[in-house]
């Protein structure tokens, strides 16, 4: 293939550097211009990372004033944080507060923002590793600057932009003295720091998302694989094997060790076990609903097992079929992923890709198979995010695949086709990404614009002060994380299941107040279609479609 330029090395260097800056402004404004629109983090999953991350920097500790889920069988309020989700972007929020000094969400996001604004030449680096071309590298970045769906999610309070920067940056690492376009699959040096880092990142990424774990067992068969090639022609005996990888490996959990260490050692002390109990129980789950079943205890292998084996069937299909949705629309926004197909066959003897790939194929099972309900409803989409920046590091090498072929077989000029497709595609990645997140952060008739459920539950906050609740009265709501966020006030959520269900978990942890939303369980649509005086419950008002109850508790239970 023709170099699309030439130049000198020298030259050669400060395009480069050009281009990396050039990157990196450019994300870093895509990031500002999202931010301008968020005032909130969004969602439960971010309003999580911000609350606690603010906890976390203001001293109040590990603990939540709130119950989103009853998984891990919670005694009351406070309560321990992260026994279903992981610590990692709760810690980058509470860096980013402590660093600008701004108690708020615009200083939890910050660090969400420079991962944001760093994705772009990151991404082209990575692209850099598979083509010593520059328009490759600068293609790359540009896609990753437009990112499509995951563009209003990287400014928030969330994993996407942790996992897109660790991805990118583990298989750097692994593919660390391999020259640009070389396929990884024989020797290749292997430093002390280089597995010490793999195991790092794996720790990293598994304190980001519990699926990061994969990554471990990922980086152990790297400094397998690596290793053994080097040494090949040695011996093959295993024992020779063993003495010679075991170091290496050591190396590896060392380094994942001292990420995962002292979360692992929180866990042992105040759960008695290595991992927190409310992930486990979340794999028996039938419907996703159930996530916020009560008491957590009722999901066992036992009641998962009485369902048909026929639906369980049924239903991984359909989370199969919602997340391979997922990979061709959002990963690949569609016009895309032919390209990555051909970057991917391109390189399909790498190392680095076979690896990767086992990890998303891994990942997808986990998200499609074990945890079909969490994966088709958002797991999958988040846990997709570490591959992204290798998709479209991809798309250029596709990219070269299309104009080689067709300067042989159409008589095209290779550079000239190569700059005015990657034009193109950059046009359309903008395009595409714009029609994406403007209706998301403004709103639309189909969707609520950013921020709104938290504004609302802000304006909520006052017509409780009106009907006289105080600040410290425990309220069953919908999203007690984002409810907080926006008032302050400590929260349970409802639960799965009817009123006796809301009304024993009211009881459990003594809560005052019932707050019924549009979005509540099917169970008490009966209440909030006609919300009465019962005796249980007794009616304060409606604001804005939600039904404010008091919940008269029972004495003796």
């Amino acid at each position: 293939m023709k170099s699309w330029f030439e130049a000198g090395e020298a030259d050669r260097a400060l395009r480069s550097l050009r281009y990396y800056l050039f990157l990196g402004l450019l994300g870093l404004v895509m990031a500002l211009t999202v931010a301008t629109f968020q005032h909130a983090p969004g969602y439960m999953d971010a309003d999580y990372y911000y609350v606690t991350g603010l906890r976390l920097a203001d001293g109040s500790g590990a603990t939540e004033p709130f119950l989103w889920n009853y998984l891990d069988d919670p005694r009351g309020l406070p309560h321990p944080t992260f026994t279903y989700w992981m610590p990692l972007a709760s810690i980058l929020a509470s860096l980013g507060v402590k660093i600008s000094g701004v108690a708020n969400f615009y200083g939890a996001r910050l660090g969400s923002i420079l991962l944001a604004a760093s994705l772009p030449p990151i991404t082209a680096a990575l692209a850099s590793r598979f083509s010593s071309r520059r328009e490759a590298s600068l293609l790359a970045g540009m896609l990753a600057a437009f990112s499509g769906f995951y563009l209003v999610y990287l400014t928030t309070t969330d994993t996407f932009g942790i996992c897109m920067v660790l991805g990118a940056t583990w298989l750097l690492v692994e593919g660390w003295g391999t020259a640009p376009g070389v396929v990884l699959r024989d020797r290749i040096d292997l430093p002390a720091w280089k597995p010490l880092a793999l195991g790092i990142i794996a720790g990293l990424m598994h304190l980001a998302r519990a699926d990061g774990l994969i990554w471990l067992g990922i980086g152990v068969i790297a400094v397998y694989l690596g290793e053994i090639k080097k040494n090949a022609g040695d011996s093959k005996r295993i024992g020779w094997r063993m003495r010679i990888v075991v170091p290496w490996i050591g190396l590896l959990l060392a380094g994942y060790l001292l990420v995962i260490g002292p979360w692992l050692f929180r866990n042992l002390a105040l759960f008695g076990s290595w991992m927190p109990p409310g992930g486990g129980r979340a794999v028996w789950i039938t419907d996703y609903d159930e996530l916020y079943a009560f008491p957590g205890e009722i999901l066992t292998l036992s009641r998962w097992s009485q369902i048909g084996w026929l639906e369980h069937l049924q239903v991984r299909l359909w989370a199969m079929s919602q997340n391979l949705q997922n990979v061709l629309g959002v990963q690949g926004l569609i016009l895309l992923m032919p390209l990555i197909s051909l970057g991917f066959w391109q390189f399909r003897h790498d190392r680095r890709l076979q690896l990767a790939g086992l990890a998303w194929v891994v990942t997808f099972i986990s998200m499609s198979l074990v945890f079909p309900y969490q994966g088709a409803r958002g797991g999958w989409f988040h846990s997709g995010a570490t591959f992204q920046p290798l998709w479209w590091a991809l798309v250029p090498i596709g990219l070269e695949t299309v104009t080689a072929w067709g300067e042989r077989r159409r008589g095209w000029n290779e550079g000239q086709a190569g700059r005015i497709l990657g034009g193109g595609l950059i046009l359309l990645a903008a395009g595409l990404t714009a029609l994406i997140a403007i209706p998301r952060l403004i709103g639309s008739q189909a969707m609520p614009g950013w921020g709104d459920a938290e504004a609302r539950y802000a304006r909520l906050d006052q017509a409780l002060d009106d009907l006289g609740i105080g600040p410290e009265a425990i309220i069953l709501v919908n999203n007690p994380p984002g409810f907080y966020a926006a008032t302050g006030r400590p929260s349970i959520a409802i639960p799965d299941g009817d009123i006796n269900t809301s009304l024993a978990a009211a009881n459990r942890f003594q809560a005052d107040y019932l707050v019924l939303e549009a979005n509540h369980p099917d169970g008490l649509e009966a209440i909030y279609r006609l919300p009465v005086n019962n005796e249980a419950l007794r009616f304060l008002g409606s604001f804005e479609g939600a039904h404010v109850f008091e919940v008269l508790l029972d004495e003796g239970g």
